[in-house]
């Protein structure tokens, strides 16, 4: 219980710019059309599937990401496709074999719509790295996917920052901590929402309600929140800091520079064994 306390309280998220988000898949969505390939030359018009959406070319391509390149027409969401997500089902069983139900593998992959460019940005290994790094603060945060929302409720009505105009719609408790990194605060539920397109302010609960939208909000948290570090655990990946930074970025203000270097190991010890399972190098830079 100390150990699980302390997992679920770590995660410090602070107010910060707000990203912007592609809408979710639709209701009404056209059928896929044959998944992306990086070894296919792609023509202008030529349309493809890749995460649960329809791409097409705007000139001619090659090995060029849809959704992380400008070549690509996003032309919505799509039905009947193939996942084509770095990380397999059989890989996201492995990584969290303990999980509650309610983190379905469908979930994340119709969360990856918010943020196009996650785990899809670089090299392969670079697209490997950042998802093995998500999963594991993911790991880390809700104990192997055990945990779905905090469970000390103590802590409860300290998520309700009152400084904010808009203040906590939802009552002073509502805003606890929720999804893969425990998602918390007023002040995030509504900056989330507000990219994501969802009225998380006042519908704080739709978190532990709708898989997707609990991966979503820790996607938005990746992509576009520095936290106390100095950028977003999404540029850490891509740009080659490696995952200490997102260390920092998520926690840094209580587990960087021997702030508690338990935590820290434990990170790391995770990422590597996720990166495993992947079937890629986890790089340098693994610690903060």
């Amino acid at each position: 219980m100390t150990a699980l306390s302390a997992v679920v309280t770590t995660a410090v998220l602070l107010p910060g710019a707000v990203g912007t988000a592609t809408a979710a898949p639709a209701d009404g969505a056209s059928a896929c059309a044959p998944l992306w390939s990086a070894t296919t030359d792609y023509a202008a018009g030529g349309t493809v599937s890749h995460h649960g959406r329809n791409w097409s070319a705007r000139w001619w391509t090659r090995n060029e990401n849809p959704g992380a390149a400008s070549v690509w027409a996003d032309r919505g969401a799509c039905t009947g496709g193939e996942s084509d997500f770095v990380v397999s089902e059989a890989q996201f069983d492995a990584i969290f074999p303990d999980r509650d139900p309610f983190y379905t593998y469908q979930g994340l992959v119709d969360a990856l719509a918010a943020y196009p460019g996650f785990a899809n940005t670089g090299t392969p290994q670079t697209r490997a790295r950042e998802a093995a790094a998500f999963l594991t603060h993911a790991d880390f945060e809700s104990v192997g996917l055990r945990y779905v929302k905090e469970i000390n409720e103590a802590n409860y009505g300290r998520k309700c920052d009152d400084t904010q105009p808009y203040g906590c719609p939802a009552g002073r408790e509502a805003y606890y901590g929720r999804g893969p990194i425990m998602f918390s605060w007023n002040f995030n539920y509504k900056a989330a929402g507000d990219a994501l397109g969802l009225d998380l302010l006042n519908d704080p609960w739709l978190v532990e309600r709708d898989p997707s939208v609990a991966w979503q909000t820790a996607l938005w948290y990746w992509n576009t929140q520095n936290g106390p570090g100095v950028m977003t655990s999404h540029e850490a990946m891509v740009g080659g800091a490696g995952f200490g930074q997102t260390i920092r970025s998520l926690n840094g203000a209580l587990e960087c520079d021997g702030g508690n270097p338990e935590s820290v190991a434990s990170r790391v010890a995770r990422y590597e064994r996720i990166t495993g399972i992947i079937g890629t190098a986890p790089g340098s830079g693994l610690t903060c």
